[in-house]
């Protein structure tokens, strides 16, 4: 009895140490999933101005109401701006992100934050629950960012890998409102786009392709055309008949003496030119001929 229990006590640890060491860090329900901290030619808001953005990404498989938390950029502060009630657009569906302006302008709506972030200096973002105690998620993004330089994660909601290893870095696209990481893209295409930026390569290798291609075909051609000229002479030897070759022949002295009689002739042929414009007279008399007596009575011929 006392080795069975040893026996199971064993195995539940063995279980339970494997269990532990397959076990991936859990992300947190919110992620601060993509920040930018300078937007400069970017993304542009309802107001058409463009400002620091934070991006908060539901990582549950419910709908998750944001309203009533608190994001903030001062660790001592956590409340520094509550999310209002009251905004249906909080609600945020499963794996699903939603965009914070950093803008300092809280007037403005909802998603415009009270604060601003500073692309000198290093940022600290956090999201706190209601009592302003609980800790959800933060993000600290290194000082020296680029102007139009995200800083997250490359799969959405994913901040650890399976040794806890922090995923945070600086991301290859700038992705606001949409999913950081674009399944089935090819990364020859990517490499391409970043190694030849304006083209000219593709074009330039697109030419070379069609323009061998050409060649190549036009070698084919002739070469089959002499191996089927070469083979149809020699059946011809064989047969007995020799092909003859294209010869320049001359005219003899009687064709040309024909032509140039011909050509004497047609030039001393003058043909009369007639006019063959035909001329009308309107006859103006104050009665009709068709009707006048005076022809059809005989007259004495004048003297």
């Amino acid at each position: 009895m006392i080795d069975k229990i040893k026996l199971s006590t064993i195995a539940l640890l063995l279980i339970t140490l494997i269990g532990g060491c397959n076990r991936n860090v859990e992300s947190s329900d919110l992620v601060i999933n993509e920040v930018v901290v300078e937007n400069t030619d970017g993304y542009i808001n309802e107001f058409g101005e463009r400002h620091a953005w934070i991006e908060i990404y539901n990582n549950t498989t419910r709908t998750y109401d944001l309203s009533s938390i608190f994001i903030t950029n001062d660790l001592e502060n956590p409340k520094k701006y509550a999310v209002p009630r009251g905004d249906i657009r909080t609600a945020v569906p499963p794996h699903q992100q939603v965009v914070f302006w950093a803008d300092n302008k809280p007037s403005n709506g909802t998603f415009h934050l009270s604060f601003e972030l500073d692309p000198n200096e290093e940022n600290y973002i956090a999201l706190f629950e209601a009592d302003g105690e609980t800790i959800i998620d933060k993000l600290i993004i290194p000082a020296g960012m680029l102007a139009n330089q995200s800083y997250g994660y490359e799969n959405d909601g994913i901040k650890y890998d399976e040794s806890g290893q922090h995923l945070a870095t600086v991301l290859k696209r700038v992705t606001p409102n949409s999913k950081n990481f674009v399944e089935g893209e090819n990364p020859k295409i990517l490499a391409l786009k970043e190694n030849d930026p304006w083209g000219g390569l593709m074009t330039l290798t697109s030419m070379f392709v069609v323009f061998s291609g050409l060649f190549l075909l036009f070698v084919a051609f002739y070469i089959t055309g002499n191996i089927s000229r070469w083979f149809a002479k020699r059946k011809a030897i064989e047969s007995g008949k020799a092909l003859l070759e294209d010869e320049h022949h001359e005219l003899s002295g009687e064709v040309l003496a024909a032509i140039s009689a011909a050509l004497y002739d047609m030039n001393q042929d003058v043909h009369d030119i007639e006019s063959a414009i035909l001329t009308i007279d309107e006859v103006k008399r104050k009665y009709s001929p068709w009707n006048s007596k005076i022809y059809g009575l005989r007259q004495i011929p004048k003297k």
